[in-house]
């Protein structure tokens, strides 16, 4: 990990130019440019708000906000572990031919979706304070569960985009799996509608599961995080950077050749 911190200071204008080219290539060829990353999350938010609350019998009261905050953090989450899985193979032509620690191009990934979560979470705001529920004093939890949420992505995209260059399989696989994560996740449901049910151990183990709940209890339901679940999740994100890193580094040797 040291390593890890000394090659980002090292490095760190690459990672600010990596960063800012992610963000601008993003909507670079679109008329709306960032725009989209309010417009995507509204449109899905506005579909499950019609036809989910008939599905699912939801009575929960401002429902549309509800999805939301559950809604943005998971778009987040897939994006990067989407483009993440394809970074290193996507800047095979860079890596041929500059020597660079590896490592900066999930990381920039990771970053520049931060920054646009960021963004995107003037939406959250906006319905706060057009549903009336407003903001509480545990709000100030907020920074700590995107820390977690942050470092639970990048321990997944330093293996997976290390691992996607030897088996190109693994990007269809991984996108397949993330998929099936989003329904083990309670985004578009409350996770108490499975308590004492038999499936309620997927939600318990699921780490974005224990982030989406933290997401929602400090700005839906204004109360504290589950803190002892954040932990674990925090801690257990922490283990997998430390041993992504590991086999990242390993990897990564063979790249040029593989790419």
């Amino acid at each position: 990990m040291k390593e890890l911190i000394s090659n980002l200071y090292n490095y760190r204008l690459l990672l600010k130019t990596n960063v800012k080219k992610d963000i601008r290539g993003k909507y670079k060829a679109s008329f709306l440019g960032i725009l989209w990353s309010f417009i995507n999350p509204l449109l899905t938010a506005l579909i499950y708000a019609i036809v989910f609350p008939f599905i699912l019998k939801n009575t929960e009261p401002h429902y549309v906000t509800f999805v939301i905050i559950g809604l943005l953090p998971w778009t987040y989450f897939t994006m990067t572990i989407m483009q993440g899985t394809v970074c290193i193979l996507a800047n095979a032509g860079i890596i041929k031919k500059v020597y660079f620690p590896r490592e900066i191009l999930p990381i920039s990934i990771n970053t520049s979706g931060l920054i646009n979560f960021l963004i995107s979470c003037l939406i959250i705001f906006i319905f706060l304070i057009a549903s009336g529920i407003g903001f509480s004093k545990y709000i100030l939890f907020l920074p700590i569960i995107i820390i977690v949420q942050y470092i639970l992505q990048l321990g997944i995209i330093l293996i997976t985009s290390a691992v996607n260059i030897y088996i190109r399989d693994a990007e269809y696989i991984i996108n397949f799996l993330v998929n099936m994560i989003f329904y083990a996740t309670p985004i578009i449901y409350s996770a108490k509608m499975f308590e004492g049910t038999s499936i309620a151990w997927l939600i318990k183990i699921n780490p974005m599961a224990s982030i989406i709940n933290s997401y929602r209890n400090i700005l839906f339901y204004q109360t504290l995080p589950e803190l002892k679940a954040l932990f674990y999740t925090f801690l257990g994100s922490l283990i997998l950077l430390f041993i992504s890193f590991k086999i990242f580094n390993k990897l990564q040797r063979g790249f040029a050749e593989e790419v």
